[in-house]
């Protein structure tokens, strides 16, 4: 999908996300999970560990990863992807800041 066909929603500011911790919005059913790192850097992956379903947002952000609070499997802010040994991908979120506001990325536009 390219970005001209992506459809945009802002959903708020990264000044409402803590530094290295995250804040959940709804799409439809899914709950999607907005870090942001210690530099200001901010990603959306699904709110869902791809080994038992953990709640990623209620994870320790470290290192452009997040660890699982359920049973500490290490995921990629950037792709989703466990690490390590550790198998397994939840969804990423396309996300982008525009000054201070957080747009993702969900689905197309019309």
């Amino acid at each position: 999908m390219n970005a001209m066909t992506q459809a945009w929603v802002r959903v708020g500011s990264i000044n409402d996300i803590p530094r290295r911790g995250a804040r959940c919005v709804k799409s439809g059913e899914m709950s999607i999970a907005i870090f942001r790192t210690a530099d200001d850097r901010v990603f959306a992956l699904e709110d869902k560990c791809p080994h038992k379903k953990g709640p990623l947002s209620q994870g320790i952000v470290h290192d452009g990863c997040v660890t699982c609070p359920l049973h500490n499997w290490v995921i990629s802010l950037e792709t989703g992807a466990a690490q390590g040994a550790d198998e397994g991908q939840t969804l990423s979120i396309p996300v982008r800041l525009e000054g201070e506001e957080v747009i993702l990325g969900l689905g197309q536009a019309k």
